[in-house]
């Protein structure tokens, strides 16, 4: 029950919680400040540990510890602004100082100098309304939340602590009993001298369960072990639980109304840390508080009454009726399933749902149902998730295929080599992957499942045999052309037989050579090997162009001067035969005509020679002495056109 001093709940002298109100502060204030003194030395620890020793679970193991003291610490100082109340409400404690007044007067101070008055005036205002035990009990809070979430690493190694550990682990059980004591003095109070003991001694059942678990992970610490290091990270799971609900309730506080002259409630109360007793009982706690703060009697409703008669048969019968249906198992359509009766194989089962007994006396063992699988013959250190590359960007690193770079999935692999008469051996890069599914056939889906512990690992162990085999009577060059195209086929034939006789129920589907290329190291020089082969060609076959584009040249140039030797040959016999088919006729025309040939033909001669002269013609006619003539001499033949011709009127033309 609440006092309310301005409701006539002065006269609280009579009261056994005010009477022993100073005495209950002097006490939490020793215990907290050692508490905060402990906790503080524990952060300071893990601090320093972890600057050392990051993967060590020490700073896990100081800083949870540290959180539950820190939430123990925040109980008790909310408990004590409890106690402070009521021992001032008594008058057992001098009054608050009053509020300090400036030397000047408000008309003396500057515009700026007012407003920060005024601005500071604000935040003091909302400071008293909000209250310290609700801002220190958020700062508390918080400070575990932080504290909890800077150690949380599920991924710690386990390790030997030697003597530390054991030495550790007696000061957290020395630690852990002396709260015990302190817990058991607070459940012995009265509620009426000290309401809020029991709710103190509830969180200090928090730090005494954190100490006590990690004493036990001191214990057990070793380098083989690696639940204590899971167990040190996951004891801050409960003082962090704690630390939430106290943060949650220091901020609902601040929504209901506060008065000076009302008694507060403790505010660093947990219905967590309620829970940590035995045997539990959450529902009575929860009828509890909606008793407490509602009214609500659920010990009046039938209804609730009958649920928890009924709740144990109910309970028992529904964990039988799930154990019943443990005998019904679906198959998946990508799957099937092995009926196992008291541990041996009765039946396999296809996808669709089939009824067995229940478990343990019937079990089914999943198997893949013509799931295909592609399994290089070997893989990386590390696994690295692959994002999808986008489409106008550049070609993804795992599309590399240049020679000059080691690829995740390449192997080395020993191969045959002659140089001259010299039997050698060259050391070449491959990546050969297969797919792969486990046989369709009911008696495949048992040899895969009881014959073969890891499919994969048998599937690469024995690939990896195989080519050892296969690849010593094989050439660097052979590889990297005509023997390339049958490898893939020799493989998967040879991993197929080898697979049939362990009869694992193992299918190879397919055998694909990705790659096969020498070292990364060597593929420099194999190119300029590859180069200076294909220059030495390329330099031959240019000689040979050159030579033919030569001796075609010279055929041509011998053709072309034959053809004209052969055309002038036969125009100069033409010529020849026109001449004496010419000189024959004429011949045979002088024969015939005599001088009258020989006239004709000067006339004719003439009469050319005179086709494109300039001629004056002079008439004998004409009157004069002399009777014209023309000189005839300048006509000879041959008559050259070009040559200049003279009419001479010296004689006359017969």
């Amino acid at each position: 029950m609440q006092v309310d001093l301005d409701a006539g709940g002065a006269d609280v002298e009579g009261l056994p919680r005010f009477q022993q109100a100073v005495f209950h502060a002097r006490r939490l204030k020793r215990v907290g400040i050692c508490l905060a003194g402990l906790a503080a030395v524990g952060l300071v620890l893990a601090f320093f540990v972890g600057l050392f020793a990051p993967q060590s679970l020490w700073p896990a193991l100081l800083v949870n510890q540290a959180c539950a003291l820190l939430v123990v610490v925040a109980g008790l100082q909310s408990a004590w602004w409890v106690t402070q109340w009521r021992g001032r409400a008594l008058g057992s404690t001098v009054a608050p100082p009053a509020e300090p007044v400036t030397d000047l007067p408000v008309e003396a101070l500057g515009w700026d100098e007012r407003l920060l008055e005024r601005i500071g005036d604000g935040w003091r205002r909302l400071l008293a309304q909000i209250g310290a035990p609700t801002l220190w009990l958020c700062g508390w809070a918080l400070l575990v939340l932080l504290s909890i979430e800077q150690v949380w690493n599920l991924s710690l190694p386990g390790a030997a602590l030697g003597l530390s550990a054991s030495v550790g682990a007696a000061l957290s059980l020395l630690l852990a009993f002396g709260l015990l004591v302190f817990e058991r003095q607070l459940a012995q109070e009265n509620p009426a001298e000290w309401p809020e003991a029991a709710q103190l001694g509830q969180l200090i059942r928090v730090a005494i369960i954190c100490l006590v678990l990690s004493a036990f992970c001191l214990l057990f610490a070793s380098e083989a072990s690696v639940w204590p290091a899971r167990l040190a990270v996951l004891i801050g799971l409960l003082p962090g639980l704690v630390a939430i609900e106290l943060l949650l309730r220091a901020l609902l506080s601040l929504f209901s109304p506060r008065r000076e002259q009302l008694e507060p409630r403790l505010l660093a109360h947990s219905f967590v840390a309620g829970m940590l007793r035995w045997p539990p009982q959450p529902l009575q706690a929860l009828q509890h508080e909606l008793h407490n703060r509602f009214g609500i009697d659920l010990r009046q409703i039938w209804a609730f009454t009958y649920m928890r008669r009924a709740f144990l048969p109910v309970l028992i019968v529904v964990l039988a009726v799930g154990w019943l249906l443990t005998g019904i198992h679906e198959i998946p359509l990508q799957g099937r399933g092995i009926y196992e009766r008291f541990g041996k194989p009765v039946e396999v089962f296809g996808p669709g749902l089939h009824t067995g007994l229940p478990w343990p006396v019937g079990r089914v063992l999943s198997v893949e149902n013509g799931v295909v699988h592609e399994l290089a013959t070997s893989i990386a250190e590390a696994t690295v998730a692959t994002l999808p590359e986008p489409a106008e960007g550049p070609a993804p690193l795992i599309a590399n295929r240049l020679w000059d770079a080691s690829h995740v999935n390449d192997k080395s692999q020993v191969i045959a080599s002659s140089s001259a008469d010299k039997q050698s051996f060259q050391i070449v890069n491959m990546d050969v992957r297969f797919v792969y599914r486990i046989g369709l056939t009911d008696q495949a889906a048992l040899a895969a499942t009881y014959n073969s512990a890891d499919v994969p690992t048998l599937i690469r162990s024995t690939a990896s045999r195989i080519l050892v085999h296969d690849f010593a009577s094989r050439t660097l060059d052979g590889l990297l052309g005509e023997d390339r195209t049958n490898l893939a086929d020799d493989i998967g034939r040879a991993v197929q037989a080898d697979l049939q006789k362990l009869d694992s129920g193992v299918e190879i589907l397919a055998t694909v050579v990705e790659a096969i290329h020498p070292p990364a190291g060597a593929a420099n020089a194999y190119h300029g090997v590859q180069a200076a082969q294909i220059g030495a060609q390329a330099l031959i076959s240019r000689e040979r162009g050159a030579a033919s584009e030569q001796t075609n040249e010279a055929q041509l140039q011998a053709s072309v001067a034959r053809d004209q030797a052969l055309a002038t040959a036969r125009e100069v016999n033409a010529a020849a035969q026109a001449a004496d088919l010419r000189f024959a006729a004429e011949q045979k025309a002088y024969a015939s005509a005599g001088q009258a040939f020989v006239l004709e033909q000067y006339f004719s001669q003439l009469t050319l020679g005179l086709a494109n002269a300039k001629l004056l013609i002079l008439d004998h006619r004409l009157g004069g002495n002399n009777a014209p003539t023309i000189d005839l001499r300048t006509f000879t033949l041959p008559v050259d056109p070009a040559a200049p011709r003279k009419a001479v009127q010296s004689g006359a033309a017969k």
